[in-house]
Formats: C-alpha cells, structure tokens, sequence
C-alpha cells in the first residue's frame, strides 16, 4: 500500500514532513502588494510576443545584472512553469524515442515529463562519500547513440548538492546540450568557492538554465518560468529560433503576470529571505535532534529536502509506513528519488519550525523504539 493512501484513515493529528508547497507552511506573503502589483497589469489588453514579453525579459536581464551576470533580453524565454520549460526544451531537442541523460538520485519528475514526450529519461549517477559529486564516468556510460541532451539541477533535489566546477566542465564536455534546473540557487547554507554561480557558465556548450516563480519567490499560486540561453552565439541563435516557434504554438504564460513580474521579483525576496531562514532553522534542529542517534542526516549545502540514512534493519518502505501508522509522521521513502543507498528517509526543511521539531523527535523515538 503506498503511504499517501493511508492518510486518509490516519489524517488527524499526521505531522506531514514531506511539505513542500511554500504557501501551506506558514509564511507571511505581502498580498496587498502583490494584488497591487497585478493590479496594474492590463487585463483589457493581448499583444504576445514568441518569447514572452520583452518588458518581462528585461526586468530578467536586470535580475541576471544583479547576480553580475550580463545576459540580454533576447536570450530569455518566458513559460509558464519550470515543467513546461522542460517540456519544450524537449521538443525542441529531441525526437520521440531519443534520450535525455538525468541524475539519480533526483526529483522523479524527470522520467514523466520525458515519457510525455516520448522520450526515454536515461540515469547518472551522483555518488555520496560524506559529500554528494557526479560521478563523470556514469555520464560517458549513460551516453547513447540517441542521447540529445543532459540534465542537471543546481542544487539538486533532493541531495541539496551544488555544481562545481570541475563538474559542470565535465558535462560540458559530453557535448550535449546542457538543461540546468536552477530553481534552488538563492537557499544556500553556506558559501563554497568550488561551486559554479550558474550553469552559464559553461561558455563551450549549448546551455539551457532554468528558474521560476515557484522556488524563487515561493509563489507556485503565480505561474511563470524562464529558460535563460547560454554557450556560443550561433547554437544559441538556432536553438532560440526553433524555442520561439515552439513557445509562440503554446504561449501559456499569463499577460498579468508577466507585466508585474519585475515587482514580483522584488516582492519575492521577502518570501524567499523567509523561506532561506526556515530551511536554516529547521536543518538546525535536524541536527540537534537526531545528535548522537541511530538517524544520520546527509550532508547538505543547500535547497528544501533533507535525505536521512534510517538503520538497515527494514525496508524504506517498512519505516515510512510505520512511523505513519505508530506515530502519525509522514516521510518519503529514498527510492522515490532513486536513492541507491538502503534505508533512507527524505523530509522537507519547509514545514513550520514547532511541528517540524515534533515530527522529526517522533522519528528519532520511533527508530530507537524499533531497534530495542
């Protein structure tokens, strides 16, 4: 039985850890500045443009000015989430049947949105020595005649490992156009000078990076995401022709949104600075529970998820439905995320600081309990 159907009969009193909808945890957002900010969006008014609004694109280029990083306008494509992007870079990269390289573990995500497409997720792998790294050679094993493209996420999830740059040089290396899932940059838990600032890094390879409101700002309620282009000027000039036409056949982004969005880029960092020092908190007090237990926290630079390696007596099956069922605590199980490793458990650094410390004493208490 798969954990999710057991809440239902359990759902009083069930500490959810696995919360990652930034607006259900708590958090104070500025609605009456939003609503202001969409406020004076034209709602009368239709004039799309291929690529999203270049008004849109602008406030972008100067979001990307602030990080010290020069990117124009047209090198920018507005969608309307972070999936859809992924989506349409699909399309534009592949044919059905073809590969796209993903890592493992991350967010399964990534093999649905592939099947949809009709392409098949093909897995490399990120290895854990105390620290998580790609292992580059899974890379060259993964790569297929019919691979056409390469995914990575910075940080990732659920692992929380950045880029380095030793990393990104490697994958720009297997020659394939690169799609970088950036949506966690700004939640960081502290500064790491091996770590690449962005995938735009990588100056020899067609590069793909991608961001949106959801993560960002901690607003998935306004829809939008944006694929930023990088690499040499002639693959970044086809591949934003055939982009535009693909985006320009959906064109799902809303108008309202994209008119307020250099506000809403503003207004985000409220929510975002609070979200930053939630994941803090709470990892915090991940540690000071599970000090000295039979639960050890991965190491983690960063983003919402915590990975916890649970004793190897059990199944991760076993241990999430029965710390659900014992003591009303829900968890994800590693192979959700294709972890290689036995026995982990994976939570959210998103739930409220009180429940969040309670969920996480009740899951100490229950694997000591089931180690007598």
């Amino acid at each position: 039985m798969a954990v999710r159907e057991l809440l239902g009969p359990l759902a009083s009193g069930v500490i959810d850890l696995t919360l990652t909808n930034p607006t259900r945890v708590g958090l104070s957002y500025p609605d009456q500045e939003l609503a202001a900010a969409l406020g004076r969006a034209s709602f009368g008014d239709y004039a799309p443009e291929p690529q999203g609004l270049v008004t849109a694109r602008e406030a972008l280029a100067a979001d990307w000015s602030a990080r010290g990083r020069h990117v124009l306008p047209e090198d920018l494509v507005i969608t309307a989430s972070t999936s859809e992007a992924y989506s349409l870079l699909f399309k534009l990269l592949c044919d059905p049947g073809d590969e796209v390289l993903v890592p493992q573990p991350s967010y399964p995500l990534f093999e649905v949105l592939a099947a949809l497409e009709g392409v098949r997720a093909v897995g490399y792998r990120l290895v854990y020595d105390g620290a998580w790294q790609i292992d580059l050679d899974s890379v060259k094993r993964a790569r297929g005649p019919r691979a056409r493209a390469l995914v990575a996420v910075h940080p990732n999830n659920p692992t929380g490992s950045f880029l380095r740059q030793d990393e990104l040089a490697g994958l720009a290396e297997s020659g394939l156009p690169l799609i970088v899932d950036e949506v966690f940059w700004p939640y960081s838990f502290g500064a790491d000078s091996s770590r690449v600032s962005t995938a735009l890094c990588a100056t020899n390879a067609l590069v793909f990076v991608l961001d949106g409101l959801s993560k960002r700002c901690g607003m998935p309620q306004l829809k939008l995401g944006w694929i930023t282009l990088g690499g040499p000027a002639e693959l970044k000039r086809e591949a934003r022709a055939m982009l535009s036409l693909i985006n320009d056949t959906y064109l799902s982004a809303s108008t309202p949104v994209q008119q307020a969005l250099g506000e809403l880029l503003v207004l985000g960092d409220q929510v975002r600075r609070q979200i930053a020092a939630r994941c803090l908190e709470n990892r915090s007090t991940l540690e000071r529970v599970l000090e000295d237990c039979q639960v050890t926290p991965l190491f983690l630079e960063g983003g919402w998820a915590a990975p916890l390696r649970l004793p190897n007596t059990q199944s991760e099956d076993h241990w999430a439905l029965s710390l659900l069922r014992e003591r009303r605590v829900l968890a994800q199980p590693g192979w959700f995320y294709d972890f290689e490793q036995s026995a982990l458990l994976v939570i959210s650094l998103l739930p409220e600081p009180e429940r969040f410390a309670t969920g996480v004493q009740r899951l100490r208490e229950h694997v000591e309990a089931s180690s007598r």
